[in-house]
């Protein structure tokens, strides 16, 4: 029994350790939940510790790969703007639980905080806070939804679920292809495409 939970932890920490908006780590919890008849709680506190340990390895290893692949412009930039989030305190905590809240992929912000060179700690505390709240809430409503598997099926294929991807990829290449620099010291939006090494 043991083993189905560690394919909980397991699944919730792939999808959350890639640098591509994956659909939520809630996704696999809520099948394994209802496949495997497991207690709801330990589902859910064991699905959040995958999904912020995948959070805090993306942290880590995004910046060695930001370095092979982008130009060290772009990566002062992107440090430039971690740095501006970091000075707002207790209002970027907000916004990072408030960002966990909602059914929009963290990929983004864990790429911004690890090319930003954030400290873990300073993002994690308020990110753990929203993906607890967000996952118990999905998790419980696994139950009832799967009495209606097929609309689920339906709604994961839905133009919520699509709009919710290309949002997510919208936000990365924004952090990517938009001059920060430009934007925050000069208030002038401008785009640079030539980022890559």
């Amino acid at each position: 029994m043991w083993w189905q939970y560690l394919l909980v932890f397991a699944g919730a920490f792939l999808f959350d350790v890639v640098p591509i908006p994956f659909p939520p780590a809630f996704s696999i919890m809520v099948p394994l939940q209802i496949l495997f008849g497991l207690n709801t709680w330990l589902v859910i506190v064991i699905g959040v510790a995958g999904s912020i340990i995948g959070r805090f390895v993306l942290t880590l290893y995004i910046p060695l790969l930001a370095d092979k692949i982008f130009k060290p412009e772009k990566n002062k930039e992107v440090q430039f703007l971690g740095n501006k989030m970091s000075e707002k305190g207790w209002k970027s905590q907000l916004i990072i639980v408030a960002y966990s809240l909602l059914p929009l992929p963290t990929t983004p912000l864990f790429l911004a905080g690890g090319m930003a060179r954030i400290k873990p700690i300073q993002i994690i505390p308020a990110f753990f806070v929203g993906k607890f709240i967000s996952d118990s809430v999905a998790v419980h409503l696994g139950k009832f939804a799967s009495k209606n598997f097929d609309g689920i099926i339906n709604a994961s294929l839905s133009w919520k679920s699509i709009a919710s991807l290309v949002l997510g990829l919208l936000l990365i290449c924004a952090l990517l292809f938009i001059d920060w620099f430009s934007l925050l010291e000069k208030k002038k939006f401008k785009l640079n495409f030539k980022i890559w090494k």
